[in-house]
Parts: C-alpha cells; sequence; structure tokens
C-alpha cells in the first residue's frame, strides 16, 4: 500500500492557514517529498509522520516556494539522527541551487546525492520502493511533473516451481530473496511467479499549462494531485500567460488521462474561497476534491480479478 499526504495548497506564498504545496508519500515507512516551500517542516511536524526516514526529495522547479524551506528541512532531519545519503532529484542545476542554499546549513551528517534530469537520466528513476517517472511541465522555468509508481510482483505459481524441481523449502527463499541456489542451479523469483499484477500510481503537477505530455504520464494513476491556480474559466488568458491551470483545465487532464481521483491544489493567493468553484471542475471529472492541508489517504493494491 502507498500513503499519501498533501502538506500544503498553496501557491506563491504561505498564508495563515494554507502552506504552500507539497506532496509526502509513504511506502514501508520510507517517505519521498516532492517540492520544500517555506514553512513545509512545520506542516510535515504537524502530520506527525517523521523526518529521519526521508530518502527522496523531488523538486520539481526552482521557483521559492517549491524549494526555499529546504535548508531548514535538511537540518531537522539531520537533528533526527539520519546518517544514510539521501537523494535529490530536479531539473539541471540542482546541485549549483541546492548547494547554495547550504551555505546556511553546511554541516550535515548525511550525505546528498544528485539526480539532474537530463538526456542521460533513466525514467523511471528507481530508489528503495519508489519508482519515479517524470514529464517536462509547461511554465515559465523548467519544470517536472512526478509519478510515482509502486509495482506488484506476480503471485508465486506452485506448478511452475514442482516443474522445475524447485523443494518446497525453498519456495519461501525463492520469493523473498530473489534467487536461490539447489543443486548448483540458481532459481530466481521470475522463474516462479506468474504474470505482475496491477500496481499503484500516483501523480503529482503544479506549475504547469495542461500539455499532451502530461497526459501520458497521468494515464490510469489511482490519484493525481494537480494544480488548480485559478478557479474561474473567466481568468484562462491570465492561466496562459503565467503558465498554470484552471480547475476547468486540471479536471480535463484528469479526465482525458483517465484517472480514479483528482485533488486540486496550489491555490492563488486571490483564491480565498475555492469551494466557490469547485463544481466547474467536477462538472467536467466528478470524482473531483479540493486539497486540504495534510489531508491524507491509503491506496491499496486493485483486487485482481
Amino acid at each position: 500500500m502507498l500513503d499519501i499526504c498533501l502538506l500544503g495548497t498553496g501557491g506563491m506564498m504561505p498564508m495563515p492557514g494554507r502552506f504552500l504545496t507539497a506532496m509526502l508519500a509513504r511506502i514501508k515507512g520510507r517517505l519521498l517529498l516532492i517540492d520544500c516551500g517555506e514553512g513545509t517542516q512545520v506542516t510535515m511536524k504537524m502530520q506527525g509522520w517523521g523526518f529521519k526516514a526521508i530518502d527522496v526529495i523531488c523538486i520539481t522547479h526552482f521557483h521559492a516556494d517549491h524549494i526555499s524551506g529546504l535548508p531548514g528541512l535538511l537540518l531537522t532531519i539531520g537533528n533526527a539522527g539520519r546518517e544514510e545519503p539521501l537523494t535529490i532529484v530536479g531539473p539541471q542545476g540542482l546541485e549549483y541551487i541546492v548547494e547554495g542554499l547550504r551555505r546556511i546549513c553546511p554541516e550535515l551528517p548525511f550525505p546528498l546525492e544528485y539526480i539532474e534530469i537530463g538526456k542521460e537520466t533513466p525514467n523511471p528513476i528507481n530508489i528503495g520502493d519508489f519508482c519515479i517517472s517524470y514529464c517536462l511541465a509547461d511554465h515559465m522555468v523548467r519544470c517536472y511533473a512526478y509519478r510515482i509508481d509502486l509495482h506488484r510482483k506476480g503471485k508465486f505459481d506452485t506448478k511452475k516451481a514442482e516443474g522445475l524441481g524447485l523443494p518446497k523449502t525453498l519456495w519461501g527463499k525463492v520469493q523473498k530473496e530473489g534467487s536461490v541456489e539447489f543443486e548448483g542451479k540458481v532459481y530466481t523469483a521470475d522463474m516462479v511467479l506468474g504474470d505482475a499484477r496491477a500496481g499503484i500510481g500516483v501523480a503529482y503537477c503544479t506549475d504547469s499549462r495542461p500539455v499532451d505530455r502530461l497526459r501520458s504520464l497521468i494515464q490510469g494513476v489511482q490519484l493525481f494531485i494537480c494544480e488548480g491556480m485559478y478557479g474561474e474559466d473567466e481568468k484562462r488568458q491570465k492561466a496562459k500567460e503565467n503558465k498554470h491551470m484552471l480547475f476547468s483545465e486540471a479536471a480535463q487532464l484528469a479526465r482525458d488521462g483517465q484517472v480514479e481521483e483528482l485533488w486540486l491544489t496550489h491555490f492563488s493567493p486571490s483564491l480565498t474561497e475555492p469551494e466557490l468553484f469547485l463544481e466547474v471542475a467536477q462538472n467536467i471529472f466528478p470524482n473531483t476534491t479540493l486539497g486540504e492541508e495534510r489531508k491524507s489517504t491509503t491506496i491499496l493494491f486493485p483486487k485482481q480479478g
């Protein structure tokens, strides 16, 4: 299963009762954070999932409302006792930006490892149980949307194992360890497993126009967290100029991507009552709700037929 928490829903600047947009994912107690604007660690503390277990931080782009909270968070992670490396993923120039921010937190008890997304970067990126896909968004600066997948192996096929002559006493070991040696031959898990089963997918996109490549990235996810900078369609021209999305555009993207659920987030500071425009999105994609501070869900693997 995959736990998701939307830490905040604000765009541009934090406001009373509205933190800047960031998302936290949890698999087997390990954490992945997307974006880290000013005050992110405050709402993380309120959520209570901890800091030490953050293994990956994905940065969408280098505007301050998405990265300025990083130095303080790194210090807090260090104070929590982390010593193992922490990976930061983001656009090219990531190491230059983060090392600049680190001038106010130069001494950390753990090393940072950087993955700057470029032509040679694997897609997806696999870190622990997190499978991280990405695509280029359409914003004022280089910006990425991310997708987190949790894959699920096929069921153990007893007929395959018996046909290979693998003793029952080794079945559990080959599933757990991935391979086992018996009578001079190595047996791997793929030799005794059935077809892979449906997994879990969650996509996150802020600061972008609704371009086609986003539809491909989000295809079929259980949860799509997407910016709705402006609620009313009358602000379409402003959304185009500033490279953001309307509620209706996010809903159309969710519908076209055949996602199961849409959470709207990254609201403009001028959008003080987003609930007034929720129906605009729901008329296009009914399973749309508004993001709220520390809104959380647990996504289970789909039941197999």
